[in-house]
């Protein structure tokens, strides 16, 4: 499990996150939804240990995140970053073999570089292994930071759940490509032991693959629960100032903004 608790993250006056607690559960598709400026990328950092709160402590596999070395945490946990910049020439396949740094020293093992071609096979980029990563448009690019990410936390961990943390991660996809993401995500679940928190900014992709969902306004949680239970029409008109029109059946819900 991963939770926070009482998390307070101030910039100067501005109080990003104001007493966040929430707990996120293995085997489930969490997502975090919420207007600009709510403190969706600040809670990521908050989760990841990018940044450290004020008041509040992380807790991840019921250790505090504070007290984890950055080299262990980095064998279980994975994070996607919103904004992410290579400035060299590297091949694909050297980038994905990035997330596997944690766990060898000097040069990779056969286990380094059987998950490294596998998570590139997973998300359908081994066709690029070789290319020049800069040589890449926006969204190639993303993809293979997918398989990095995926790649560092290929294999199950004795007595541990796998983290996987992702900032915005549909930046630079186009429709088709958003959805095979998800139902990548989706499909790496069935691992019981990986746990998934991620930030999106699409209602309806929120609705049709969370489990859970998150809805931040303001720095602190407005709403958490299943989507029937965050998105409703008050919760969104309290969050967005828009008020929506929402279809649902037995298997699915659409919002539709007149």
């Amino acid at each position: 499990m991963l939770t926070a608790k009482n998390i307070t993250y101030s910039i100067g006056n501005s109080k990003l996150l104001d007493d966040v607690s929430v707990s996120f559960l293995p085997g489930k598709l969490n997502l975090v939804i919420g207007p600009n400026g709510a403190g969706k990328s600040t809670l990521i950092k908050v989760l990841s240990g990018q940044i450290k709160p004020q008041t509040g402590n992380v807790n991840i596999g019921g250790l505090d995140i504070a007290s984890i070395s950055l080299t262990e945490a980095a064998k279980v946990r994975s994070v996607l970053s919103q904004n992410i910049e290579l400035a060299f020439p590297l091949k694909v396949s050297e980038v994905v073999m990035m997330g596997r740094y944690p766990h060898f020293t000097g040069a990779p093992t056969a286990k380094d570089d059987t998950a490294v071609e596998e998570a590139m096979h997973f998300f359908d980029i081994h066709a690029f292994a070789a290319r020049d990563y800069m040589t890449l448009s926006g969204g190639e690019q993303q993809r293979v930071h997918f398989a990095r990410v995926a790649a560092q936390i290929w294999y199950p961990v004795q007595n541990s759940c796998r983290y996987l943390i992702l900032d915005e991660p549909l930046t630079f996809l186009d429709v088709r490509y958003q959805f095979e993401f998800m139902h990548k995500i989706t499909a790496l679940l069935q691992n019981a032991d990986m746990l998934v928190v991620g930030v999106v900014h699409d209602l309806n992709l929120a609705a049709k693959f969370a489990d859970i969902i998150t809805l931040l306004h303001g720095g602190r949680i407005l709403a958490t629960g299943p989507r029937d239970e965050v998105l409703t029409t008050e919760n969104i008109k309290t969050a967005y100032g828009l008020e929506p029109v929402i279809h649902r059946n037995e298997n699915s819900m659409y919002l539709f903004f007149e």
